[in-house]
């Protein structure tokens, strides 16, 4: 296995590097959402940066989602096309990461 990015030569961060930035609920947020996201589809692929991780749809890398962690919460940024301006929520309890579950799908489904 290559320890560089799918479509680069920059060196594969492990997504592990963001649960340790994050306070216990925000480990389990950021492991649901994870597992909702790369559910969407057969086509989701994600990509771990130093700051955050981005969801693609599709080896062209339409970026759908962005999801930085921080501290006690996760910002999460929505893409629906080129076009469109990025929507951010933030969320700090798994009752906020529901509600932006079907904006979540959208996103996936418009991009």
């Amino acid at each position: 296995m290559s320890k560089f990015g799918l479509h680069s030569d920059k060196p594969v961060i492990p997504f592990e590097n963001h649960l340790q930035v994050l306070e216990d609920e925000g480990k389990t947020l950021l492991l649901h959402l994870r597992d909702f996201v790369i559910n969407l589809g057969n086509n989701v692929i994600e990509e771990v940066r130093p700051h955050r991780i981005t969801y693609a749809k599709s080896l062209t890398f339409r970026t759908f989602l962005d999801v930085q962690p921080n501290k006690d919460s996760l910002t999460i940024s929505l893409r629906q096309n080129r076009t469109d301006p990025i929507i951010s929520h933030k969320v700090k309890n798994l009752g906020d990461v529901e509600n932006v579950k079907p904006k979540i799908i959208e996103a996936y489904e418009k991009i």
